[in-house]
């Protein structure tokens, strides 16, 4: 995927509008991007649903890879896990993704996600497979 249709689907994707999140940082070697916790986001008991902060890790990592793919190839998430440290009703959460392999067939990408105390909420791995487009 070239720079300019990523930059693209960033800012004209319907989930990624719809949820609010927004990248602060796109770089080879960091993603960040940012979600407020809401009414959208919210479990049937008020907190933020936990499948969001894989949505957010996959996203993160998903984009950090496509930024790492060699010419002719692009990132498909393979495998997302994630540990659930700290809930949250309101407020912001921040996701900081940095790679820990990246290689020329597939790359591990580790996010952080954190509040506005810099607190983690949730911390991810996100396995993606690079594939001939």
């Amino acid at each position: 995927m070239e720079d300019q249709d990523l930059n693209s689907w960033l800012e004209e994707s319907p989930v990624l509008k719809h949820l609010s999140v927004e990248f602060v940082e796109l770089g080879s070697d960091r993603v960040i991007a940012t979600m407020p916790v809401d009414e959208r986001h919210h479990q049937p008991l008020g907190y933020l649903h936990g499948g969001l902060n894989l949505f957010l890790a996959e996203t993160v990592g998903g984009v950090g890879a496509m930024l790492n793919c060699p010419p002719g190839k692009t990132a498909f998430g393979a495998e997302v896990n994630a540990s659930h440290l700290r809930p949250r009703r309101s407020g912001t959460i921040t996701a900081i993704g940095t790679p820990i392999h990246k290689g020329s067939n597939s790359q591990v990408w580790e996010i952080k996600i954190q509040d506005e105390d810099e607190k983690l909420v949730s911390i991810s791995r996100c396995s993606l497979a690079l594939a001939d487009v």
